[in-house]
């Protein structure tokens, strides 16, 4: 089934938006509780809950630059944000949605979180071991570039197809 185009964008994606951001608070909370003084709890073959901070990006990368990564992620959700403005496709605009949801949950972490403006870590805490912790704003902001990246292809194959 193809998927037309949204008329106003903005409402799915301020749910999602919404979904998203409550559903990563409130697992980070759970995880703050629960996991304290270094429990884990082993769920099904190497997947464990483990509770981790970063203070750096994706991958644990860039450690102690929370502040210029959370100005990064604020100014690319408001690009983001502005973004939808332009007709797409609801895959489109539904990976953004996801996109801007995850970014939006890891920067509450980095104001809320800490000593200082921009200066929390992020809560990690869905660890698979063969793999960096990660969170559901992080699962977010990987199945929404996906599916923006999925988004372009499709359109890029149709106006290839369309020019022979």
């Amino acid at each position: 089934m193809a998927l037309a185009p949204t008329d106003d964008p903005r409402s799915l994606v301020k749910l999602v938006v919404a979904v998203v951001l409550i559903l990563d608070q409130a697992t980070k909370h759970w995880a703050l509780n629960e996991l304290a003084n270094g429990r884990t709890i082993d769920l099904v073959w190497t997947l464990r809950f483990n509770l981790v901070f970063n203070s750096g990006m994706a991958f644990s990368r860039g450690q102690g630059s929370g502040r210029i990564i959370g100005l990064l992620a604020i100014a690319v959700i408001i690009w983001l944000w502005r973004g939808l403005s332009r007709r797409q496709s609801r895959r489109s605009t539904f990976g953004m949605a996801l996109l801007i949801g995850g970014a939006m949950g890891n920067v509450v972490d980095r104001l809320f979180r800490g000593d200082a403006w921009l200066g929390g870590s992020v809560v990690d805490f869905i660890d698979l071991q063969w793999f960096p912790v990660f969170n559901i704003a992080d699962s977010a902001v990987t199945i929404g570039a996906l599916l923006i990246i999925l988004s372009l292809y499709t359109t890029h194959l149709r106006s290839k197809s369309m020019q022979s």
